[in-house]
């Protein structure tokens, strides 16, 4: 099974970034770009195919300090989880 951290149920999302198709950086710098467009304590969902940002979105939240929720996989696609610091 998945190593991967889930994603809990009912979280309530500010902000939704289509990154579907990109490959690696695009998901991620795009994700920088994204989270400045909400306030400190909401939630961005990132939609993506690339199964790098499985490692990189993880890894850049705890680097810039946003806490990751964690993913849920959706049909054919992954949703990410963050909430902003």
């Amino acid at each position: 099974m998945s190593d991967f951290k889930v994603a809990p149920d009912g979280l309530e999302v500010a902000r939704t970034l289509d990154a579907k198709g990109l490959s690696c950086p695009m998901p991620l710098l795009r994700t920088k770009k994204e989270i400045e467009k909400i306030n400190s304590g909401e939630i961005l969902e990132v939609l993506g195919t690339d199964p790098g940002s499985r490692n990189d979105i993880p890894g850049w939240c705890a680097r810039a300090g946003h806490e990751y929720l964690g993913e849920k996989e959706d049909d054919g696609f992954m949703r990410f989880y963050i909430r902003k610091k």
